[in-house]
C-alpha cells in the first residue's frame, strides 16, 4: 500500500491510499462496522451507495462463525460477502478485552470462554495474524491488549509493554508469510501521555504501513481523550495513514481530523439508527418522537441519500413504531450516508483551508 498526502490545513490533511490490487481510498475516511461480515440491516450494495470505501470485519466473531478457514475456502471475505472495495479486519483484542472475567491474559496470549458453546479458546498474536491471513482483508491489525478505564499507572504500563511484545510477534508472523496484506500497529498506553508516547516511539521501529490509536472509547472523559489525540496525532508518521479506533460522534471525528487523523470506525451510526437516533444537517432527530407522526417532510432536506429522497419522517416514525425491519435499514442508510458525506465535506474544507468553520458548525449542532 502507498499513501500520499494531497492537501493540508494546519495539522489536518487529505490523502490517497493506493493498494497493490488497484483499489484506492481517499482520506479522511469512515469505515462502517460489519462485525460478522455484514453491516447490520444493510446489503453491500446499500453500503456501497452510501459512499463507503472500506468496511471493517471482526476477526474474533468471524473466527468463531463461520470460521476463518471456511471463509478462506469460500474465496476470502471480499468474495464471501460480495464487497469489491477495501476491507479491514481488527485483531480480536478489543473483543477479548470485553469478555472480562471469562478471559485470562498471559504472555502467550488470551485464553477465553467461547460465547457460543462455552469451550475454551487460546488466541495469540500468531493465531490472530494467521486468522486474518485466512480471512483475507486488505488491512489487518496487530493483536493487542486493551486497557480498561480507569487503570493504575503500573497496570497500564504492563499492558502497554505486553502489546509491544505482541506487536513484535505479529510482525514476525506476518513477515514470515507470503501475504500481501498491510499490517497496522496499535499504539496503547491508556490515558497516560508518557506511556502513549513510549508506545508510539517503540511501534515506529517496526516500520509498518500504518498506525492506529487504540484503547479509546472505554469510558474515559472526552477532554482527556481529546488532549491525548491532540498530542499524539502530529507525532505519528506523516507519510502513513493514522487510524483512530472506535471513535465516535460527528464532532469527535472532525476534532480528530483537525489534529491529523485519517481513518475512523464506530458502530454509532448504525446502532443509533436502530434506536431512532438520526444525524442531520440540523442536528439530532429522534424519530420516535410523537411530533413526527404526521410530518410529511424528508428526514433531512439537504441530504441526497435514498431514505431522504424517497420517504418522509412520518413513514420512518411509523416503521419504528411497529418495529418494522425496513425502518432499521432506511435509518442506517441515512446515518452512514451522513458520515460519508461528512468525510467528503472535511476533504473539501481541508482543500479550501476552512476546516475550522466546519468544526464550529458541528459544535453548534452537537455540543
Amino acid at each position: 500500500m502507498k499513501f500520499k498526502i494531497t492537501n493540508t490545513n494546519e495539522n489536518s490533511r487529505t490523502g490517497l491510499m493506493e493498494f497493490a490490487n488497484g483499489k484506492t481510498v481517499t482520506t479522511p475516511t469512515f469505515m462502517p462496522v460489519g462485525t460478522y461480515g455484514a453491516v447490520k440491516s444493510l446489503s453491500t450494495n446499500e453500503v456501497d451507495k452510501t459512499g463507503a470505501q472500506i468496511v471493517l470485519g471482526n476477526t474474533f466473531h468471524l473466527m468463531l462463525r463461520p470460521g476463518s478457514k471456511n471463509i478462506q475456502k469460500l474465496g476470502g471475505l471480499h468474495k464471501f460477502i460480495n464487497w469489491n472495495k477495501v476491507m479491514l479486519t481488527d485483531s480480536g483484542g478489543f473483543q477479548v478485552f470485553s469478555l472480562g472475567k471469562t478471559s485470562k491474559i498471559t504472555e502467550e496470549g488470551v485464553r477465553f470462554k467461547s460465547p457460543i458453546d462455552g469451550s475454551y479458546i487460546m488466541m495469540t498474536p500468531e493465531s490472530s495474524i494467521e486468522t486474518q491471513h485466512e480471512i483475507g482483508a486488505d488491512i489487518i491489525m496487530q493483536f493487542d491488549d486493551c486497557t480498561a478505564y480507569p487503570s493504575s499507572y503500573e497496570d497500564t504500563k504492563s499492558s502497554m509493554e505486553l502489546s509491544l511484545r505482541w506487536a513484535s510477534r505479529c510482525n514476525e508472523t506476518h513477515n514470515n508469510s507470503n501475504s500481501s496484506q498491510n499490517l497496522f500497529g496499535i499504539i496503547q498506553g491508556g490515558m497516560y501521555e508518557d506511556l502513549r508516547i513510549k508506545s508510539l516511539e517503540k511501534m515506529l521501529d517496526f516500520d509498518l504501513p500504518g498506525y492506529a490509536l487504540g484503547g479509546f472509547s472505554v469510558g474515559e472523559p472526552k477532554d482527556i481523550r481529546e488532549k491525548l489525540i491532540n498530542k499524539l496525532a502530529p507525532m505519528m508518521p506523516k507519510d502513513k495513514p493514522r487510524y483512530l479506533m472506535g471513535v465516535g460522534t460527528p464532532l469527535d471525528l472532525v476534532e480528530a481530523i483537525s489534529n491529523g487523523m485519517d481513518m475512523f470506525d464506530c458502530v454509532m451510526p448504525t446502532r443509533n439508527a436502530r434506536n431512532g437516533h438520526l444525524f442531520t444537517s440540523k442536528g439530532i432527530v429522534r424519530i420516535r418522537n410523537a411530533k413526527f407522526k404526521l410530518d410529511e417532510t424528508p428526514l433531512d432536506e439537504k441530504c441526497d441519500c435514498y431514505t431522504c429522497l424517497n420517504h418522509s419522517k412520518a413513514y420512518l416514525h411509523h416503521l419504528d413504531k411497529v418495529k418494522e425491519m425496513l425502518g432499521c435499514t432506511l435509518n442506517s442508510i441515512h446515518n452512514i450516508h451522513y458520515y460519508q458525506n461528512l468525510m467528503k465535506r472535511c476533504q473539501k474544507a481541508i482543500a479550501l483551508q476552512s476546516l475550522h468553520r466546519l468544526k464550529e458548525e458541528l459544535e453548534l449542532l452537537y455540543k
